[in-house]
C-alpha cells in the first residue's frame, strides 16, 4: 500500500472512530425489541462486491473486486445515514500500450540482465463516501428490515499497479511508476437498491443488493511518460455492480418482563 493510500485510509478510519462515539451512546439506550418495533442502532460491518467497468472505465479495466467496511445509524423511522468505504482491486488491464516503448522486436521486455522482464499489470483503487437512505419494511422478520434505498456521494480513485518486483527495467521502478500508472481520481455518485435483514436474535444482519456509482474522475498525473503528454480531460467511470455485507448492530437487548398474579 503506497504512502498515499495509507494516508488517506488512516483520515477514513479517524472518521468513522468520532462518528461512532457521537451516536454510539444514543443507540445504546434503546430499550424495544428489534422483534416488535422499529428502532435506533448504530452499525458497523463488513462490505465485499464485484463490479464491471462501464464508460471510459470499460477501457481501461476489465471485472474488478472490492472489500471495505461501513459505519451507519439507523433511525426509529428506518432512514439510514452512514460512511463506507473500500479497497478495489482486479486482474484485468486493457491498456496495455503504456509498456509499448519497452517491447523488444519479439514483443517482448528484456531486462538490463538479458533475460526476459515478467511485468504484470493490475488494477487498484479504493472509495469512500458519505450516504443517506430508508430501509422500507414491506417484507421481513420484523419492523427494522426490508427493501433498502440508499444514495451516496465521496469519492473514487483508480491507477494501474505495475507489478516489477526484480526491477529489471529501472524506468519502471520507484517514483518512475507515477508516469505510467495512470492514477485517476474525482467526486463520485453511488445508487444502491437492496434488502436489508436484522435477525430478531441478532445473529442473521446482512444487505444485498445492486449498486450503481458513476465516477466524475481526472488524471491525477501530470505527465504520461507514455503517451508524452499531458491528460487533463474529464472522465466518466462507471461501475455496475453487486454488493453485499454483514452487520454488526450495537444496541441494548430489551429488559425482560415478568408477570406475576
Amino acid at each position: 500500500m503506497t504512502t498515499e493510500y495509507r494516508f488517506r485510509f488512516s483520515q477514513f478510519r479517524l472518521f468513522l472512530l468520532v462518528l461512532a462515539c457521537s451516536v454510539v451512546g444514543r443507540s445504546a439506550s434503546a430499550q424495544k425489541s428489534v422483534r416488535d418495533s422499529s428502532i435506533s442502532m448504530t452499525m458497523i460491518g463488513a462490505i465485499v462486491g464485484v463490479q464491471s467497468p462501464g464508460g471510459d472505465l470499460s477501457d481501461r479495466f476489465g471485472t474488478n473486486f472490492n472489500i471495505g467496511g461501513t459505519f451507519q445509524y439507523k433511525t426509529r423511522t428506518n432512514f439510514l445515514f452512514g460512511v463506507d468505504g473500500y479497497f478495489l482491486f482486479g486482474p484485468d488491464v486493457k491498456d496495455e500500450g503504456l509498456l509499448r516503448y519497452f517491447l523488444n522486436s519479439s514483443g517482448a521486455i528484456t531486462g538490463l540482465d538479458g533475460q526476459f522482464a515478467n511485468i504484470l499489470l493490475y488494477e487498484r483503487g479504493m472509495k469512500f463516501d458519505l450516504k443517506a437512505g430508508r430501509i422500507f419494511p414491506v417484507i421481513g422478520p420484523n419492523p427494522n428490515s426490508g427493501i433498502t434505498l440508499t444514495l451516496g456521494a465521496g469519492w473514487i480513485q483508480h491507477k494501474i499497479r505495475i507489478d516489477n518486483k526484480s526491477e529489471a527495467i529501472p524506468a519502471l521502478s520507484g517514483d518512475y511508476l507515477k508516469g505510467y500508472d495512470r492514477l485517476t481520481g474525482g467526486f463520485a455518485l453511488t445508487g444502491f437498491a437492496g434488502y436489508t435483514n436484522f435477525g430478531n436474535k441478532r445473529l442473521v444482519n446482512f444487505f444485498l443488493g445492486v449498486e450503481v456509482t458513476r465516477g466524475f474522475t481526472h488524471n491525477l498525473r501530470r505527465f504520461n511518460f507514455d503517451t508524452r503528454e499531458q491528460d487533463d480531460r474529464l472522465r466518466n467511470d462507471l461501475f455496475f455492480g453487486i454488493r453485499g455485507g454483514w452487520l454488526f448492530p450495537l444496541y441494548r437487548r430489551s429488559p425482560r418482563a415478568y408477570y406475576y398474579n
